[in-house]
């Protein structure tokens, strides 16, 4: 199949590429600037392209079998002071479902949008919450472009971990280095609460299982292992060797932020079905938490 990862230069759409590479797909990476070099990415065919600004045209769509949307905005582009309703409705509400529309027209024959969990794993969320609500409608408006000759599949993944040869990752990389001990101005401390967790390797799978068996207009709830807080922390204290207690304490942590509120939880299992139909792996968080701290661990 020849497929179009839109925000392949990126940890989640990256890792799906080099995949959906492996498995013997014709893989091209479409962003807005190239993939980082020493990245496996870099090896793959690139198509430069901005979707809220609209650069994309049929002709640069019309010569793929599918497209893989792994590009939606999500509160790290939020700009502080920026209006997030004006920017959500923007970002995604408009510009997500107007790239689809896009890729039916040029006759693209399937696709599959990359979304979030908290609409269907914890729907008393999205009241209130502009980014959520965002997620919710871009699903819906996504999902209603299907036809007879264009079948979309949306995935909604949790907290997504996972590592990339060559890419950056801040977060990651702090989060190493605080359970290093090498992170001295944040406390060593873990708050209450705990969320689904995913790692990258998994949804990967479950992308290729949705473009190739995935039932065109559904929403899929996937996942793997509902971690508290303290439990993904101490896999971070062990994969880095340190030893040290962490305290659970009822406060706010500078390095993780939920929706959930504090002590708040979204968990949920993974209907089995589902993930059998896609065929991804589960029970891969310990793993990938070892290969994010071999990644970004400093000497």
């Amino acid at each position: 199949m020849n497929i179009l990862v839109v925000g392949g230069s990126g940890l989640i759409g990256g890792h799906a590429a080099m995949h959906l590479a492996e498995a013997g797909h014709d893989v091209t990476i479409a962003a807005r600037n190239p993939p980082a070099r020493g990245t496996p990415m870099s090896s793959l065919k690139f198509v430069q392209g901005d979707y809220v600004a609209g650069t994309f045209s049929a002709e640069d769509l019309s010569h793929f079998d599918a497209v893989v949307f792994a590009a939606a905005q999500d509160p790290r582009h939020l700009k502080k002071g920026e209006d997030a309703n004006a920017y959500w409705e923007t970002a995604n509400v408009e510009a997500v479902p107007r790239f689809f529309a896009l890729a039916r027209t040029a006759g693209v024959r399937r696709a599959v949008n990359i979304g979030s969990f908290y609409h269907q794993a914890a729907p008393q969320l999205v009241a209130g919450n502009p980014y959520i609500l965002s997620r919710q409608r871009v699903d819906a408006a996504v999902l209603a472009l299907t036809s007879a000759d264009f079948g979309v599949v949306s995935l909604n993944p949790p907290y997504m971990l996972g590592a990339v040869p060559g890419l950056e990752s801040r977060s990651f990389e702090r989060v190493t280095h605080y359970a290093q001990g090498r992170v001295p101005k944040v406390a060593t401390f873990a708050p209450t609460g705990g969320v689904n967790f995913m790692s990258t390797r998994s949804l990967a799978q479950a992308i290729e299982g949705a473009l190739m068996r995935g039932e065109a207009g559904r929403s899929y709830l996937v996942g793997d292992q509902n971690l508290s807080f303290h439990q993904y922390l101490g896999a971070f204290f062990q994969a880095a060797g340190n030893t040290d207690p962490i305290p659970l304490l009822e406060q706010d942590h500078p390095l993780i932020s939920s929706y959930a509120g504090l002590g708040g939880t979204i968990y949920f299992e993974p209907d089995a079905q589902e993930a059998a139909l896609l065929g991804y792996a589960r029970d891969d968080i310990a793993r990938t938490i070892q290969e994010i701290v071999a990644q970004y661990r400093a000497a």
